[in-house]
């Protein structure tokens, strides 16, 4: 699709966050950030409540000014202006529409009150992007809440910004209509290739949206790539636990085995693709994502990335299949299967099984002094429900030495 060039400028510049820090009184917010967002990329700030990331927004829009650092759209220095003194709009989870005006005198508001002579005209041009011409003439209380973030956008992008802000603009919709908006919004920022930085808490709208996520924790990025690396290839616990669900296990590296290192967790030896370690040290968080586990009735041939267990639970979604595993050593897998099969799957609760992957899905992440559980505190996005559990008896089954962690996200 080619992209809309009239009445919208492309950025002047990548925005640039140069060293900020932001502090309220005792409390760091944001911990001396470095990051550089591309122009014209659609770009993800995902985390934790609290981790910093609308604290960074608010500072790239103006409503808070850092504490040192600077914040800069190509070589200009934004640190110190206005809100209104800068080329970046915002849009929010609340619409903020005015009840008593239409649809196109809202999104025509901005222009006119700037003075500008065919505010009509660019209401009308930013209402066709955002496909909302045929309700122009309907006050704001006569639209659904997605025709109503339809007009929100519409409202942000007359007013031709160079970096488009999102605080989580989808939060207050359904479930069906957050999904056709994740599509709508990374059309329209491929139409128009303006800057979009988006702030949420929801992992599938950051990877379903954005070329570049950036994980944040405690004020800082904890890794920053694009949505498939992130996932495949998590470099801390955090991100493992944080972005989707990880099965982790607590071990040490006890061999080098050509491109794979060897580990020891919970009395098994496993081994891992050195490209899918981010381990220096000898202590380890061994993973397998959910979906790269097979379950199986009897063991399977090959045995050598395999575990038994006891099914504690069966949950049907539709598309798959979740189970939860508990191994001899106490700890709980998770293992999604898709439902490919008309039969359904005959496996209940109280079933042993067998659990198996492919070395290649495998990853390890550092593990000294590392909380297995550390994403589970992250609330809304990263899901509920954490199972940890002890094992002492070094009983041969892949769990972990201490601790495990399945998070449900």
């Amino acid at each position: 699709m080619a992209r809309r060039t009239s009445g919208f400028r492309q950025a002047a510049g990548d925005l640039r966050i140069d060293h900020v820090t932001k502090e309220f009184a005792s409390f760091t917010a944001v911990d001396d950030l470095v990051l550089e967002v591309p122009r014209g990329s659609f770009f993800a700030l995902l985390g934790p409540s609290g981790c910093g990331k609308t604290t960074t927004l608010r500072m790239i829009a103006g409503l808070e000014q850092p504490t040192s650092g600077r914040v800069l759209i190509g070589e200009t220095d934004l640190t110190g202006s206005r809100p209104y003194e800068r080329p970046v709009n915002t849009v929010f989870q609340s619409y903020a529409l005015f009840p008593h005006l239409t649809i196109r005198d809202n999104v025509a508001f901005g222009p006119r009150r700037r003075g500008e002579q065919d505010a009509a005209g660019k209401a009308q041009e930013a209402l066709e992007l955002v496909q909302m011409t045929h309700l122009a003439g309907r006050k704001p209380v006569q639209l659904s809440g997605g025709q109503q973030q339809r007009v929100a956008l519409a409202r942000a992008l007359v007013n031709r910004p160079e970096v488009l802000l999102l605080d989580e603009p989808l939060g207050a919709l359904d479930l069906k209509l957050r999904r056709e908006m994740q599509v709508e919004l990374k059309r329209i920022q491929t139409e128009v290739g303006l800057t979009f930085i988006h702030v949420t808490h929801d992992q599938e709208e950051a990877m379903t949206m954005a070329d570049t996520v950036a994980v944040m924790n405690a004020g800082h990025i904890e890794q920053m790539g694009a949505p498939e690396a992130l996932y495949d290839l998590p470099r801390t616990a955090f991100v493992a636990n944080f972005l989707g669900q990880s099965n982790l296990g607590a071990g040490r590296v006890v061999d080098r085995d050509g491109e794979h290192l060897v580990a020891e967790v919970a009395g098994s030896r496993v081994r891992v693709p050195l490209n899918r370690s981010s381990v220096e040290g000898d202590e380890i968080l061994f993973g397998v994502r959910p979906e790269k586990v097979r379950l199986h009735e009897t063991r399977p041939e090959g045995a050598g990335n395999d575990v038994r267990g006891t099914v504690t639970d069966v949950s049907f979604t539709g598309v798959a299949t979740q189970y939860l595993v508990t191994v001899p050593s106490g700890a709980t897998w998770a293992v999604y299967e898709q439902n490919l099969d008309v039969e359904p799957n005959s496996v209940r609760p109280g079933d042993e099984v067998w659990l198996g992957w492919e070395t290649g899905h495998a990853f390890a992440v550092a593990g000294s002094g590392a909380d297995p559980g550390a994403g589970a505190s992250a609330e809304a996005g990263a899901g509920a429900g954490a199972s940890t559990a002890s094992n002492k008896s070094g009983d041969g089954s892949v769990g972990s030495s201490d601790t495990a962690q399945v998070v449900t996200s």
